[in-house]
């Protein structure tokens, strides 16, 4: 198992980062888009530090993983072939939680981390608890037969489509709760707001 990660409530922590992390976080996002804090109104241009730390930040809490998972993350895309950048993103975009978000099994990354897990995940058709496990191109995820009936997957069969359609790269069958890894995640179609060259020149500096 994966160590929990621990931060500010995601209304608070989303207004640091300047992008709601949740919908829920919208509302509040909306009404205050500035820092929390006495000072968060006027705070002055942030330092090129500060700009790439930010990023690193912004893009560490979209999937919600803790520094030291994001850092070895990086380190292996720095050893790839191909923009580090890019490979970084992509290679976050395999996880395991992240795929049962983009499916639209899960409502936010924190839930779909956490119905990982506690074992509700499979992965053909053997569970996985790993909320960081790397999926390979043909993995079928599938939502254990033993929890289908829980309110939230119910919700996921018969509820409303999610409001963003899955990537082109998973394969999606809501009723019969399946994903598909169809291939490899390409950056331009990864649903997550980062500049990823600032990540990059965070961590080589």
């Amino acid at each position: 198992m994966e160590a929990i990660v621990r931060h500010k409530p995601v209304a608070k922590l989303s207004r640091g980062l300047g992008l709601p992390l949740t919908e829920k976080a919208v509302k509040y996002f909306e009404k205050r888009p500035y820092p929390p804090g006495p000072h968060g109104r006027g705070r002055r241009n942030p330092s090129p530090y500060k700009l790439r730390l930010l990023e690193k930040q912004r893009l560490r809490f979209q999937y919600h993983i803790s520094e030291k998972q994001l850092r070895r993350a990086f380190e292996d895309a720095d050893r790839g072939d191909g923009r580090t950048g890019h490979l970084l993103i992509e290679d976050l975009e395999t996880r395991l939680d992240a795929a049962v978000l983009r499916a639209g099994f899960a409502r936010t990354i924190y839930q779909a981390r956490q119905f990982v897990g506690h074992g509700h995940i499979q992965v053909n058709d053997r569970r996985v608890d790993r909320p960081g496990y790397r999926l390979e191109v043909g993995d079928v995820v599938t939502v254990s037969p033993r929890s289908r009936r829980m309110a939230p997957f119910l919700l996921a069969v018969e509820g409303p489509a999610p409001r963003v359609s899955p990537p082109p790269y998973l394969e999606v069958d809501r009723q019969a709760l399946l994903a598909v890894l169809a291939r490899r995640p390409s950056r331009p179609e990864i649903p997550v707001t980062c500049d990823e060259q600032l990540v990059v020149e965070y961590y080589a500096r």
